[in-house]
């Protein structure tokens, strides 16, 4: 095979950070290559010299077998290597032709641009009407809208990160028949995903970093997920132990639940009832009312109807500061932004939701020491790769991030925790840590409701499962027992809407 593209030597280093460390390896052209390794383990900084976004320090690359060396994503996208970024960065109130039009340097008429769009998406699977507003689309169809963007460049090296993370069972085969597709065309395809048997499925090579050095380029199909694990973080994959576990009488009772149309999803007669020590998953494709059931169970929005309890204790007038003073705690999805304040330190962070509940804040005052303290506790009990609690949110990678905002959460003591993709952009060995956090917490009594889109994470974790569609909640069904296909047809809303109320 041909190489599309080539790295040799490359390294990258910042203030006390050794982000790539002697980097060589090549994609080549009608192949998908997986790019794999922890959190922090180098794969953004790659990626980011390759579409131009930051110059290496040492090191070279090339492009056809031309030296490349792109001094911005513009010079990139015109040497004929474009990037799917796992955020989107599409304008709600424009139409599809609008945002792709956008990304382009010099766009057609909006006409021929029509044109171009509906043929090129027909032509790969991806149907889109142009005149469309993506406020209407959903998360797979948004994507598509970014891949698009991309296929209108011909790209001779496309770049996709994190692309199924938002994606049902049944959009993501249609993405990788479309990359299938595009490398048997001549495309290279370079792949990140923390999904390992996806790119076992689907992938052809893998390249594997590991603390910002080359582990190695292997086929991964000839490797269990296990081991594809262990070679990203150098020891053995532990097992996740659901044991220890005992429902016992409800927590936490929703009854009625509603939300007034707004910007999001209006939640729609919502009631569940989760019991001490147990796990209720819930799924749903993006979109459907996920970020609103969590506000509204925080507290952090007002609802047009129905009740909140919390051990008997109605919460439903109560604001989120109250909820969890009572123990009623939550993750959101949205790790930077809505969970932690990106120029705050983390131990600046842990005020924002434990400030009451840990006694970090006393008489209205700031006790810096105690909110450093469980800074500290959290980085240790969970693994967050940081200089230090006086780092900033933002400075984090994303899963390490995650990691201190679920631990947050979790070390806070909960009777009951609402969590929102609890492990979503994270590598398999934080997964894997994150998951048998939160079965732990089950074990010791509290209450937990996890949203999430990965399935198989909703499989390992719930013992019941309900599907959320367009702001409605399914009855419930014992997680055992239960396939993807099935999920999937839930998610769908071939699962009885109409029977709402999940039962103790």
């Amino acid at each position: 095979m041909t190489d599309v593209f080539r790295a040799e030597g490359l390294g990258k280093s910042y203030p006390g950070v050794r982000a790539n460390d002697d980097l060589s390896f090549a994609v080549a052209a009608g192949e998908i290559h997986a790019l794999l390794g922890e959190n922090g383990a180098g794969k953004s900084t790659l990626v980011k010299m390759i579409y131009g976004l930051v110059r290496p320090d040492e090191g070279r690359m090339a492009l056809l077998g031309a030296p490349y060396a792109p001094h911005d994503p513009r010079a990139a996208r015109a040497a004929g290597v474009a990037m799917v970024f796992q955020h989107f960065s599409l304008f709600d109130a424009l139409t599809v032709a609008e945002n792709i039009a956008l990304g382009m340097e010099n766009p057609p008429p909006r006409a021929e641009l029509a044109r171009r769009i509906a043929e090129l998406s027909q032509g790969y699977g991806l149907p889109l009407n142009p005149g469309r507003r993506i406020a209407s689309l959903s998360a797979g169809e948004r994507q598509r809208v970014e891949i698009l963007r991309c296929l209108l460049q011909g790209p001779r090296l496309l770049i996709m990160d994190e692309p199924t993370s938002v994606l049902t069972p049944q959009e993501a085969e249609i993405l990788f028949a479309t990359l299938r597709q595009l490398a048997e065309a001549g495309t290279a395809v370079l792949y990140i995903s923390h999904k390992l048997e996806e790119i076992r499925s689907h992938c052809d090579r893998a390249t594997i970093l590991r603390q910002g050095r080359l582990v190695g380029t292997v086929d991964p199909r000839a490797h269990s997920a296990r081991e594809l694990a262990a070679m990203m973080v150098g020891a053995e994959m532990r097992l996740v132990d659901r044991s220890g576990r005992k429902p016992g009488a409800p927590v936490l009772e929703v009854r009625g639940l509603s939300t007034p149309a707004g910007e999001g999803v209006a939640l729609k007669d919502i009631a569940l009832s989760l019991r001490a020590g147990e796990i209720l998953g819930i799924g749903g494709v993006a979109g459907n009312g996920q970020e609103e059931l969590l506000s509204a169970l925080s507290g952090e929005t007002a609802t047009a109807a129905g009740t909140v309890a919390l051990e008997g204790r109605d919460l439903s007038a109560a604001g989120p500061e109250a909820r969890r003073r009572a123990g009623l705690l939550a993750a959101p999805e949205d790790r930077l932004g809505h969970a932690a304040v990106p120029e705050f330190s983390l131990a600046e962070n842990t005020l924002l939701t434990a400030g009451a509940r840990q006694g970090l804040i006393r008489n209205g005052l700031i006790d810096r020491k105690a909110a450093t303290a469980f800074a500290q506790e959290v980085i240790r009990a969970f693994d967050v790769r940081t200089p230090g609690p006086g780092t900033a949110a933002g400075a984090l990678s994303g899963g390490n991030l995650q990691k201190f905002v679920i631990g947050r959460e979790v070390l806070g003591r909960p009777r009951a925790l609402v969590v929102n993709q609890p492990t979503w952009g994270v590598d398999a060995g934080a997964a894997a840590a994150i998951r048998q956090a939160l079965l732990d917490l089950a074990a010791q009594g509290a209450g937990l409701i996890v949203i999430s889109q990965d399935l198989d994470e909703l499989l390992e974790l719930s013992d019941r499962f309900c599907a959320l569609n367009q702001g409605r909640l399914s009855a419930p069904r014992p997680t055992e027992g239960l396939t993807v296909e099935e999920i999937g047809l839930m998610l769908g809303g071939a699962h009885g809407m109409e029977v709402a109320h999940v039962s103790a």
